[in-house]
Order: structure tokens, then sequence, then C-alpha cells
């Protein structure tokens, strides 16, 4: 049956402070796609879009940042497509745009905002990267508008250029500044979108969550927003390095003296990464591209304690049950209980016996597959983020959730990274896997109903469904979410991951970027300027 589609020469034309736009209407909700909110210079501070006359036209999505990946990784080969649906689109370093979908345009509805803030890290990813990131659904059944944002992403938002020249001071955290700008334009513009500038929720998934506790620590955004999710998103990664070194190397590269580093904004950007690519290489060292404690960001609430406004912001935290476990889809089929043994022997030699018995105690109703690729490290990184909060003068109330899904693909694959993402923006039917007969319609129901409720009310409670306590650090309440939801309390999980973390072999393994890789048909050879 065909979808109802409206798009005339003057509907729907939203009329915001900054200027005109107009977009399409798909099935009641009105799209509004690659609006710019801001300008910057490369590796400076996000300004004001400049005001228009006329109408701009807002059907088509915006250009996305250029992904660091493909400096790291080389040339991508698509895999684990079944477990997460990308898509690409044109690229530019020139990226600061956002996408809108709203019922309406009348300025008094008053609707909550809800912000996106996509995941990748600090280096990749898009607004549009995943099927399921498009905000229609959930702008319908939660009664919201949803928002999605394109920013600045890794030497474009975060070289630190301090170093050489006082105009660089921030440069480190220009992909901030972005985001910064995105909730001014939201406090100008949102009201032509029937939204509530008043009532703001950023909500964002891994690198996305990150971004979400790195505004909360941003001065410059307090008021600006009024609720926060945080989606397998709170790692506190040390990103003090001193980048000179390799700024040097990269201006080394390119045949400039270091009081030239102002030339750096004007050349060429794929000469600028080339000439990244090789200075790592050089060094032997990457960036780990994101926020830098500064007199801008004041840096992660677990180490310096979260800011005044902070505290007064109600906050939902949360992981998956395998995160980077079944991250590929790489799952072998453990049919038999023999093997299934085997297998947790393998993970854990020596300590199988008593992690099995406290993996039972803790996820009763979870088959042992799940075990050696239980999520060891996000969670315990979730928890000490809500007792920091709540021990640290919290004002507001806080919730804890764990996605625990067993999805029926490839005989049993855990919850993975990202795999929650469908069900809170009710866009399931986007994302094959995602649909579980007999648990998707329910499940995906209750979580997106629980976000929007959080956006209009911040409490995610709803009549006639599991209570949702807020987290406390006597009782550390979890929303398990599964195919039968269940409350647990006092981290139901701790002894099982103390136990995992001593029985499991030591690697010496750390997270650190990736490096570059070379290029071995000669065109690393960076054209000198």
């Amino acid at each position: 049956m065909a979808r109802k589609f409206v798009c005339s020469p003057d509907y729907p034309i939203a009329a915001m402070a900054d200027g005109k736009v107009k977009g399409f209407e798909l099935d009641g909700i009105l799209n509004f796609r690659g609006i710019q909110y801001a300008r910057a210079r490369r590796f400076h501070s996000a300004e004001p879009v400049e005001t228009w006359e006329g109408v701009k036209d807002a059907t088509s999505y915006g250009p996305v940042a250029p992904p660091y990946g493909d400096c790291a990784y080389g040339s991508s080969v698509p895999q684990g497509e079944i477990l997460m649906s990308h898509r690409y689109w044109p690229q530019s370093e020139n990226c600061q745009n956002l996408n809108v979908w709203t019922k309406t345009l009348d300025k008094t509805a008053k609707k909550p905002v809800m912000v996106w803030l996509h995941g990748g890290g600090f280096s990749d990813g898009s607004a549009l990267e995943m099927e399921s990131y498009d905000g229609a659904a959930l702008c319908e059944h939660g009664d919201v508008v949803v928002v999605s944002v394109n920013h600045r992403l890794h030497l474009l938002g975060y070289l630190d250029l301090s170093a050489f020249g006082g105009q660089y001071r921030n440069s480190v955290n220009a992909g901030i500044t972005d985001l910064v700008e995105t909730l001014k334009w939201i406090r100008r513009n949102i009201t032509a979108f029937g939204g509530d500038p008043d009532n703001v929720t950023l909500f964002g998934q891994s690198g996305g969550g990150g971004k979400v506790f790195t505004l909360m620590q941003t001065p410059a955004a307090a008021g600006l927003f009024h609720k926060c999710v945080i989606m397998s998103g709170t790692d506190n990664f040390d990103r003090s390095m001193d980048q000179a070194p390799i700024v040097r190397e990269m201006l080394k590269n390119l045949n400039l003296a270091e009081d030239d580093a102002e030339k750096l904004e004007r050349i060429p950007y794929s000469v600028l990464m080339r000439s990244y690519c090789k200075a790592a290489r050089t060094t032997g060292t990457a960036i780990n591209w994101g926020p830098v404690a500064n007199d801008y960001y004041i840096g992660h609430p677990v180490d310096v304690g979260f800011t005044d406004y902070a505290k007064r912001v109600p906050l939902i935290v949360g992981t998956v049950i395998a995160e980077f476990g079944g991250f590929r889809g790489d799952v072998t089929v453990l049919s038999g209980e023999s093997e299934k043994r085997a297998a947790i022997e393998n993970a854990f030699p020596g300590h199988a016996e008593e992690i099995t018995r406290l993996f039972r105690e803790a996820y009763p109703q979870t088959d042992l597959s799940v075990l050696p690729k239980l999520d060891t490290w996000v969670r315990p990184g979730a928890t000490a983020f809500l007792d920091a909060f709540v021990k640290g003068g919290a004002q507001a109330p806080a919730y804890l959730y764990q996605f625990a899904l067993v999805f029926d693909i490839n005989g049993g694959t855990p919850a993975w990274h990202c795999s929650d993402i469908p069900f809170w923006f009710h866009n399931c039917y986007r994302v094959p896997c995602a649909n579980v007969d007999g648990v998707t319609d329910r499940l995906e129901t209750d979580m997106s109903d629980r976000i929007a409720a959080f956006a209009h009310t911040g409490a995610p409670n709803l009549k006639g469904t599991l209570q949702w306590p807020a987290y406390t650090a006597e009782r550390k309440e979890t929303l398990v979410f599964d195919r039968e939801s269940a409350l647990r309390t006092g981290r139901f999980d701790s002894a099982l991951l103390e136990a995992i973390e001593a029985g499991r072999p030591k690697t010496g393994a750390s997270f650190a970027m990736p490096l570059p890789v070379g290029e071995e048909d000669g065109s690393d050879k960076i054209r000198m300027i």
C-alpha cells in the first residue's frame, strides 16, 4: 500500500529564527534533513550559522564527516551487516548539519526534544550511519521531536595544536564546540518544529554516550539540555597524551616549519590526513581521538566529579550483555552441553566450574553459551559512573539498565554493542535480525515507550508495567531487558565479574587507537607544499 507523501511548493516549511527551510511529510511525520547549524574554520571553534532570506531546501541529508576508520583499517570489507545494517553518504569536513523529525510545526506544541548523538567513538560514524538511527518511528510513537547531528571527528575535531599558537587553544575540543552550537541552534529554532527548548534530552550510544557525558562536563552547554541517556558509553579513556610530536612530524612530512602550522588549515583534507597517517606510523603512536580536559571541558566525571549543573540532570545509563563479545557475528554455535563447558574451560582455565556456578546464579534464564562472551568491561564502568553520580551530591534521579536479549541468529547470539539501538528507536522493522518472534513487538514497545516517557517527565516508568526505581548506592537497581524483563538489585553480577577477572588469562592488552595502515602502492607519498 502506498504511503502518504506530501512535498508542495509551500508545505512543509518551518519558519525558524535563522531562516526558513522546506522538508517533506511522510505518513504524518515531517522530515527536515541536512539543516546547517554552525560553521567553523578548520581547527577552530564552531560559530552560529548566518541567517538567510528565502527558503532553503531541507529534503536531503547533509554530508557526513570523513571517517578515521579508512585511515586505520584501509579498504573496509563489509562484515557483520546482518547484525548492524549500515548506510553511507557523501563526506565533507564541512559537516555541521542536523536532521529533524516532528509531527507538527505548531510553535505552541512544546513537545519534548530528543537529540541523538551517534556512535563510532570520536573518530567515526555519522547521524545516518545505521538504519536504526532514523527518527520517524520514535517521533510517532513517543510524541517527541527527534534531532540527529553530524559534527567534526578525529583530527578535524580533536587535533591539539595549542603548542603552535594561541589561536588553537581549544582545537583539541573543536568537535565538542560543534555539539554546543547544536544545542544553541535548538534553543533558537526548535519551537519552529513544535519542540520545547526547555525540555531537551541528550541520548547517545558508545561514542555518542561519551559525547553526552562530555556535554554534561562542558560549562558552555549548561542549561541547554535537561535530561541525559548514555548507552554503552561511560568509558573513561586517558586522552592526555602530548600530541605535539605527531604534529611536528606532520609538518615535517609537508615541508613546513613549526611556525607554519597555520598552513595546516588550508591544505586539502586528503593531504592533511595522509600526513597524519604517515606521522603516526613513523612515531609508532596513534592519537586516541576525543576531548581533553582544559578550561572548556573539565574532564571525566569519575575523575573530577560532576558539574553542579550535571548533578541536577535526570540520567539513564545502560549496557548490553555481551557488548564486544559477539560484535562481528562470528559466533560458533555451541549446541551441546559438553561443547559449552569446553568453551568455558578454554576461556577461564582452572576457574570454569566456579565461574559457571556464579553465571547460573546471576543469569538463571540465560544459556551457558553466552558466558565466554559476557561483557566484563562496559557494565562495571556504567555502575562506577552511577556510583560517582549518586555519591557525588546528585540532585536528580538516575536509572541503570542492561539489555540481555539472546537473538535468534547463528544458534543464539547474545546482545552485542549497538543491538539495543533499534529497540529504543522503535526501529526493529528496519533491522532484520532484531525481529524475534513473540518478543520484539513487546520489548521494543516497552523500551521505546520508556525512553519517551523519560523525555516527557524525567522518569522512565509506564502505567501497568514493571516499575523501574532510581539507582541507589545501597541497592544498585538494574532493569534487565530480556524475553522476560526483570528488576535485579545488589550488583547481582558483581561476584561473577570479579571471578571472571581473576580467572581470565592475562594478555597485557589494553585499548589503543589502531595505527594507520601503510599503502604498498606508493600512494602514501605525500604531496609537499
